[in-house]
């Protein structure tokens, strides 16, 4: 887990490091798309998105939602969310490069992301871009994905089934967004949320 080898643009950071090695002994699901609209508005019954009004609208994932408010969504579902551990290993399924399709290029990203090269400036139905060796769509890209990990700094001592620091101001995102460039939108990049409320 963890950066140890950057893309052809740009270096590992600080905060994707150490590498560490992760043991994860549980089996999980997780959505082999990111949540859409509709799905939001069928279990909420409002949708926050920015994104509305377009013909792909109920398609495209939700947006403009705090880790708080994704609780309901969760209560309301029977869903959590992956720890920080079990999303890297959902998203680089098996690679150790810096996306998901065995390469170091930051030229392939457009074939597997929703960034701010080739998003047109918003958001896209999911499932439009290739999929991991996992079948998992969007994982890079489109939207950031919240976790349930407290931001912290990596130990780097192996560890089972990690779930982060016990406490902390905000939450994890990861995958990138399709108002950010290509260094935000690989498989260990990792971000400091805001503070869920």
């Amino acid at each position: 887990m963890g950066c140890s080898l950057g893309s052809t643009l740009y270096a590992c950071y600080s905060w994707e490091q150490p590498v560490h090695q992760v043991t994860l002994t549980n089996a999980f699901y997780i959505g082999r798309y990111e949540v859409t609209q509709a799905q939001w508005t069928a279990s909420m019954g409002s949708n926050p998105s920015s994104f509305q009004g377009y013909e792909d609208s109920p398609s495209r994932p939700v947006e403009r939602v705090s880790w708080t408010t994704v609780q309901g969504y969760l209560s309301a579902t029977g869903f959590r969310l992956p720890t920080e551990a079990e999303w890297e290993y959902a998203c680089r399924a098996g690679t150790q490069t810096p996306f998901y399709n065995g390469s170091q290029d930051d030229g392939t990203l457009g074939s597997l992301a929703w960034y701010f090269s080739n998003s047109g400036n918003q958001t896209h139905a999911v499932g439009g871009k290739q999929p991991n060796g996992f079948g998992l769509y969007d994982m890079l890209g489109n939207v950031f994905e919240w976790l349930s990990d407290w931001y912290g700094t990596y130990s780097a001592g192996p560890q089972t089934d990690p779930t982060g620091p016990t406490t902390g101001t905000s939450r994890v995102v990861r995958g990138g967004s399709w108002n950010l460039v290509a260094n935000y939108v690989r498989s260990s990049y990792r971000l400091s949320g805001y503070t869920p409320g």
